[in-house]
């Protein structure tokens, strides 16, 4: 009897540690999706019409050579798009320059230039650590009120909805030719199952991110554009 209900407390307490695991897991995946819902397209999509001010984007994996990554180039391509066809005035590229000899903020602005965009309309954050950071960031030191966020696809909802969260009013237009290697956006898009938890922490403990003084670089971008379109 006794070792019958030792066994019984035994698959209570799993049960319970299960439920909880779901739970840490499948509640704050809900908030991302709910409050991102009618905020995310994929660019080229039908209901892909979205403006902006300014287009934000994400940071991704620079190599050595100080070339980005597929998948950054992905997002820097939709943001070329996102300018050229006068859906945003601006883009603000942030991202990790945490070490001196690795600076994706640089390698972003380097290809946008390279891709025809002018220097005068690109601003850039080199403190844009993690995507919370990024949202508070443009908010906080680059004004920012109101954004396209440009990164792939899986990653929108959690990019938006943080956005949204600390006081930007963003909608996503998210990358899809990452879909093109199968496996790894599978792995992508599971992996962002879990940093949707780290992503609702910061927003419930409204973690401070690196600040600064306040910057006019978007600002200025914004009105070089218009001014430039006016002519």
């Amino acid at each position: 009897m006794a070792r019958r209900n030792t066994r019984r407390r035994w698959r209570w307490a799993i049960g319970g540690l299960a439920a909880l695991a779901v739970a840490v897991v499948a509640l704050p995946n809900t908030w991302v999706w709910v409050a991102s819902a009618g905020h995310v397209t994929d660019n080229g999509a039908a209901d892909d019409d979205a403006t902006a001010p300014v287009a934000i984007v994400l940071g991704a994996s620079v190599y050595s050579t100080g070339e980005p990554s597929p998948w950054l180039r992905y997002r820097l391509d939709v943001a070329v798009d996102l300018y050229d066809s006068g859906r945003v005035d601006a883009i603000l590229v942030s991202g990790d320059n945490g070490h001196e000899t690795y600076n994706e903020p640089v390698a972003m602005y380097e290809y946008l230039v390279s891709a025809g965009i002018p220097a005068e309309a690109i601003a850039v954050d080199y403190a844009g650590f993690d995507t919370y950071a990024t949202c508070v960031r443009a908010h906080d030191v680059f004004g920012v009120s109101e954004a396209i966020v440009v990164s792939q696809d899986f990653h929108e909802p959690r990019a938006v909805t943080l956005c949204r969260a600390v006081g930007v009013e963003a909608t996503g237009v998210g990358d899809t030719r990452a879909r093109a290697n199968r496996s790894t956006w599978t792995y992508s898009w599971l992996r962002e199952r879990g940093a949707v938890i780290k992503a609702a922490w910061d927003v419930a403990t409204d973690r401070t991110p690196l600040l600064g003084d306040r910057e006019t670089s978007v600002d200025e971008a914004i009105a070089w554009t218009r001014a430039d379109r006016e002519e």
